[in-house]
């Protein structure tokens, strides 16, 4: 009997391993699907970002192309603003050298006229002398 025993002890225990193997066999392949899926969800959203950064690299490239565009732009302008810069300084210097003139002129004609002041005078005395003359001689005649 214990023969008999003994082996259905091994078939219990066979059938006790084979459920639990079985129990084992199907919690794994839910896993297995559950990450099957969650892989599916994560290749999805990869392929979408994958998408929305080729929209932004494009996006990104226009960008820099007006950026650049912009910036060749604005460096043509600014050198024909600094030609016109520097005719305007030329014509400030212009005038401060004009003015700086017209002042050492009026300067000389102030002492000119200073030194020469007494023979003006002289001048002007001898003038009115000739024409009190001219009208003498003309009254008489």
């Amino acid at each position: 009997m214990e023969g008999v025993f003994v082996v259905n002890l091994l078939h219990i225990a066979a059938l006790i391993a084979a459920v639990a193997f079985l129990v084992l066999v199907i919690f794994l392949a839910k896993t297995l699907m559950s990450v099957s899926k969650t892989l599916d969800n994560v290749s999805t959203t990869l392929e979408s970002v994958e998408k929305q950064m080729q929209g932004i690299s494009e996006e990104t490239t226009l960008l820099l192309q007006k950026t650049n565009y912009l910036a060749d732009d604005i460096s043509e302008k600014t050198a024909k603003t600094t030609v016109l810069f520097d005719g305007i300084k030329g014509i400030g210097q212009t005038v401060n050298e004009f003015n700086h003139s017209l002042q050492q002129l009026s300067k000389e004609v102030q002492q000119q006229a200073g030194e020469q002041a007494p023979q003006a005078s002289q001048a002007m005395k001898w003038g009115e002398a000739a024409i009190h003359l001219w009208k003498s001689y003309k009254g008489k005649k």
